[in-house]
């Protein structure tokens, strides 16, 4: 078995020998025992009660995890505070939908002999956990898209429990993160395995392929969320694979945007591609710029702008970045305004530059290795695309692969149905659709969707806001069922006090 490091990306250094990698009967244990913990969970109660408490011992805790995390992920303690702000954040809305119980989705429709076309009988569904989660932990977002993240919170609302694959670039926050989760567990008098952690490159399709495994949460690579998702579905029993691969973000400028706008864009696309390192997957990566003059503005106040250096995650990031960014270069007709590359001079040898490239969006339409530029380079780059015609940038929209938003940049006069057609032609290949903003920053809210068309995602669903449960749910309806047979959640006089629709008519708690 091969050691599990934690690494300085700063300096390079291992830091310490966090864990050993899971073998195949590591992961064999560790689902059997969240599978067996499982019917813990059905206390609705409990749940949110381990929700809020976990969310309460990681505040707790916050110095430790932020530190820790900053040295594995360099991400600066800033951004990661407020990164396990928005973790317990996310905690607490969890518990909340578990307290309110709409995600269950209680319909009772009465038995009616008199019912036309034929006499009904009587009917009552609900939605039940699906089991054990299997949740991938990203690379990016070392706490609100990992072992105590979102699809951890969402899963264990459900009433499922969670085995987690840690993510290498941060083992030592995942361990402990983890053991929070598995305290806040027994506080609450529930099982501390509700949540198990695996480690390791083997780990992940060891716990896809499990047949215990019910459903599995994913943030990561094409190429990798791809792989895990053709093994979920090839298994005897195929499961769910909600996978957020990966996203272009395109940007719109219209003419009329870049005449009067061209300082005010360029500075948030600056903020925006630049953010966390271009290592966001949300980064806009592709915008779309008329040609001329306006455009041109936009274009010098982008590459004249200061933009900051940094180290990314770890070694293997960097070499795709920086062999993405020079093979979109070597395209001819590819221009490199503000050159990208390696900023490792200070002695952080994992620091790169940002920078920009661009291209005329007729090349774009020639294809061949021009698709390259339709793929993600995940880091801090960006591809401005100078089209002719507004026929031309609408041709172009519409060759672009699925992505988790699309921006547009207005005029604060285009309000107009060309305007509106842009936005709706935006949503056939986006989950989001930006007006006048940048899609960095995704909001913890009831009506988010982050999730979109292939390869941005592997299904319809989001992976934030409260909707992110219902990944972790199926409907299971009861006939003619007697009373003391049904579920309380569906027993005539509403033992739990949940909302329910009786038939026909929305009822309050």
């Amino acid at each position: 078995m091969s050691d599990v490091l934690s690494t300085d990306p700063r300096t390079g250094a291992t830091r310490a020998r966090v864990a050993t990698e899971s073998t195949a009967a590591d992961v064999d244990r560790a689902v059997r025992a969240a599978a067996a913990a499982g019917a813990a969970l059905r206390d609705h109660a409990a749940r949110a009660d381990l929700l809020r408490t976990a969310a309460a011992l990681l505040q707790k805790s916050g110095e430790e995890i932020v530190a820790t995390a900053d040295a594995e992920t360099a991400l600066g303690s800033v951004r990661l505070t407020g990164e396990l702000a928005r973790t317990c954040y996310q905690l607490c809305v969890f518990a909340d939908v578990v307290d309110a119980g709409a995600y269950l989705d209680v319909i009772i429709d009465h038995a009616d002999p008199q019912a036309q076309p034929a006499p009904r009988p009587d009917l009552r569904r609900y939605k039940v956990p699906l089991g054990v989660v299997a949740v991938f932990a990203a690379s990016n977002f070392p706490l609100a898209f990992s072992v105590a993240g979102g699809d951890t919170a969402s899963a264990l609302a459900a009433g499922c429990p969670v085995v987690v694959k840690a993510h290498p670039d941060h083992p030592a926050t995942s361990v402990l993160c983890a053991r929070i989760l598995r305290s806040a567990a027994a506080e609450v008098g529930l099982p501390e395995d509700v949540v198990r952690l695996v480690h390791g490159f083997d780990a992940g399709p060891e716990l896809v392929r499990h047949p215990l495994t019910a459903a599995v949460g994913f943030t990561g690579s094409v190429r990798g969320g791809r792989a895990l998702f053709d093994i979920a579905a090839a298994r005897p029993r195929p499961i769910p694979f909600h996978g957020e691969l990966g996203s272009l973000n395109p940007v719109v400028v219209t003419a009329r945007a870049a005449e009067t706008r061209a300082e005010e864009i360029a500075a948030g696309l600056v903020a925006s591609y630049t953010q966390g390192l271009g290592q966001f997957c949300v980064k806009p990566g592709l915008v779309l710029l008329p040609e001329g003059p306006a455009g041109d503005a936009v274009v010098g106040a982008v590459v004249t702008a200061a933009v900051p250096s940094g180290p990314l995650l770890d070694p293997r990031m960097r070499t795709a970045f920086l062999d993405g960014v020079r093979s979109r270069v070597a395209l001819p007709g590819v221009t490199e305004p503000l050159a990208a590359g390696e900023a490792g001079d200070d002695g952080t040898p994992l620091a790169v530059r940002p920078g920009v490239l661009t291209v005329a969006a007729a090349r774009l339409a020639e294809g061949g290795p021009y698709g390259e530029l339709l793929e993600e380079c995940f880091g801090p780059v960006t591809v401005l695309v100078r089209y002719g015609s507004t026929a031309e940038r609408d041709a172009l929209l519409a060759y672009l692969p699925g992505n988790l938003t699309a921006t547009v940049h207005l005029a604060a006069d285009e309000r107009d149905g060309a305007a509106a057609e842009l936005v709706t032609a935006l949503s056939a290949i986006a989950g989001r659709v930006v007006v006048d903003g940048w899609p960095t920053g995704v909001t913890v809210s009831p009506a988010m969707q982050h999730g979109g068309p292939y390869p941005a995602s592997t299904s319809g669903s989001t992976s934030v806001g409260s909707t992110a449960i219902e990944r972790w749910l199926r409907p299971v309806c009861y006939q003619m069922t007697p009373d003391p047979l049904l579920p309380p959640e569906l027993r005539e006089a509403n033992p739990l006090d949940l909302p329910r629709v009786v038939d026909g008519v929305q009822t309050a708690r």
